[in-house]
């Protein structure tokens, strides 16, 4: 039975009641559980990072939206602690997949080959983006999606080459993912060819229900202080095209909405290439999530608001979220609806309490803390009949028998 909370603070549940604290057994605290694919794709092996929310019960049959990371070494900690804050209230509950890519970095996330770079030579093998992109589809999702509780509902993070990837991903296989994420990309690579592919595909495509963020950051130009972003697009040297690609993909896409793409850009001025994957991870999760974000919260806290209108709000949360997801998604965590439950029980609201109830077993019905819930409303209405009806399922559910006792304590209570 989830404890009675007076005085419930609805958003602060909302957020503190998805807090991680990295208790799940075989969990690492820094790169969440190891795993690993072998990729025929690839002729290798390749390490994953599987990292799934704290609320994640085998027995709820739950799934959950999932995010891959790439470079998941170095940045599924960061990914990991802002979904641990923001999880709930500002950002749905994921499951965080970090691909490493220590190994053959610049072969699998670059799009085309080269020989030079900058007038240099590069030896470095590269240009196999559509190799690791064939294996992300036909391999490594799959894999994810039989062995860990994800949806079909999928989000893409990468940095530097990373975001190349990420870009080159959503001109040729938009519909690979749902939302892209491409922090810092080497939109100069191999003479900004893939800016130029993005000239021809962007103002035709469709991207309907596609999301995209790409950041930039201060790093303009290493070798001129004097250039900022007023002035950088002026500017024609090597030192600053790195930047240049990157702005001019950004007004490309802005140039282009009636492709539907929900475009964001953002600048990070005090930050440099190194360091702006962390605000941009954090930002952009908040930005491209902002349909998810719960709105009228305070009407839950309020003891006038009608129990239509509080059904209202509930239901169309509900439409909301599968709009946006594809298919049927719980509008609230079940242990938000049955707090409310709870409150609303002990000030005696009782048909909004009874309400909440009844939602959290429609959208959690093979929890038996949902239907442990339900009986306790009945047995505080000395209905005992019900109360055992719904404490048997809850037992039927779980085995436990914590639940079994309560049956023999109802049975007896009913019979005096």
């Amino acid at each position: 039975m989830t404890r009675r909370l007076l005085n419930v603070i609805f958003l602060t549940i909302i957020i503190g009641s998805n807090q991680s604290l990295y208790s799940q057994s075989n969990y690492q605290f820094k790169i969440g559980l190891i795993d690993s694919v072998y990729s025929n794709i690839l002729n290798e092996s390749k390490e994953i990072y599987i990292q799934v929310p704290a609320s994640y019960s085998p027995e709820k049959h739950q799934k959950y939206p999932v995010v891959f990371i790439l470079d998941g070494e170095v940045y599924l900690p960061a990914l990991n602690s802002l979904h641990d804050f923001y999880s709930g209230g500002f950002i749905p509950e994921m499951v965080l997949v970090g691909i490493s890519n220590d190994k053959h970095r610049t072969r699998d996330l670059t799009p085309s080959k080269i020989k030079t770079k900058y007038g240099m030579p590069f030896n470095e093998e590269n240009g196999e983006a559509d190799n690791f992109r064939k294996f992300f589809e036909k391999e490594l999702i799959p894999f994810v999606e039989n062995k860990y509780p994800v949806s079909s509902y999928r989000t893409l993070i990468g940095h530097s080459y990373g975001g190349l990837f990420t870009i080159y991903t959503l001109l040729n296989y938009p519909n690979l993912f749902d939302n892209y994420i491409s922090i810092d990309p080497s939109l100069d690579w191999d003479k900004q060819k893939l800016l130029k592919e993005a000239q021809e595909l962007i103002p035709i495509q469709k991207y309907e229900g596609k999301s995209l963020y790409v950041s930039l950051s201060g790093q303009l130009n290493m070798q001129d202080s004097k250039v900022t972003i007023d002035n950088v697009m002026q500017d024609t040297t090597d030192y600053t095209l790195f930047a240049r690609s990157n702005i001019s993909f950004s007004n490309l896409v802005k140039q282009n909405t009636k492709n539907r793409l929900l475009f964001e850009w953002e600048f990070f001025p005090q930050d440099l290439h190194g360091t702006v994957a962390l605000p941009s991870i954090r930002n952009s999760l908040i930005t491209l999530f902002s349909w998810f974000q719960m709105e009228n919260t305070d009407k839950f806290n309020s003891f006038d608001t009608s129990q239509e209108e509080l059904y209202e709000i509930i239901q169309y949360r509900a439409k909301k979220l599968k709009s946006h997801f594809g298919y049927q998604e719980p509008p609230y965590p079940e242990d938000i609806l049955n707090m409310l439950g709870y409150m609303n029980m002990d000030m005696q609201q009782l048909e909004k309490a009874k309400m909440y109830f009844e939602l959290t077993i429609e959208y959690y019905p093979k929890s038996a803390n949902a239907y442990d819930s339900m009986a306790d409303y009945y047995a505080n209405q000395k209905d005992f009949e019900n109360a055992i009806k719904y404490i048997t399922k809850a037992f039927e559910i779980s085995g436990n028998t914590y639940f079994k006792e309560k049956i023999d304590d109802y049975k007896k209570k009913k019979n005096n």
